[in-house]
């Protein structure tokens, strides 16, 4: 008997603006409920939440001139992949301690994602982030 494995892809440039990185939130959100998790839903909720601050480092750490950055979001029976590449290679993000309102990013998608890391490319750097899917979770 022959499993079907359901999977679609997203994948888009933005400007690297606070105007591209609320873009690229927005249309994380709503493929998400076009492929069945609803607005409201706890992996679409996450997944636009990790989206929003891997555009975010994306523009204000990963900016170079003239440069986009490329969001890219896989989903298959069993988990949400979000990728974000830029083009700058020798700033990779790193967890720290909060400063006033800022340093909170990458906790955040820590604590959101099942799993999240860093990959280099030529040029620049990928930050990705998976959320699983489970009955359990309720993702």
């Amino acid at each position: 008997m022959k499993s079907e494995i359901s999977t679609h892809e997203f994948s888009m440039r933005f400007t690297s603006t606070p105007r591209g990185a609320r873009l690229a939130r927005r249309l994380v959100s709503q493929r998400l409920d076009e492929w069945g998790h609803p607005y409201d839903s706890p992996a679409n909720e996450s997944v636009t939440l990790i989206a929003a601050e891997l555009a975010s480092n994306a523009v204000r750490h990963g900016h170079v001139p003239g440069r986009d950055f490329l969001l890219r979001l896989t989903a298959s029976d069993d988990a949400l992949r979000l990728e974000v590449s830029d083009t700058r290679s020798e700033r990779l993000p790193e967890v720290r301690e909060p400063c006033g309102e800022s340093g909170r990013g990458l906790m955040l998608v820590g604590a959101l994602a099942d799993k999240w890391g860093i990959a280099p490319r030529q040029p620049g750097k990928t930050v990705w982030a998976e959320v699983w899917l489970s009955p359990v979770t309720g993702r």
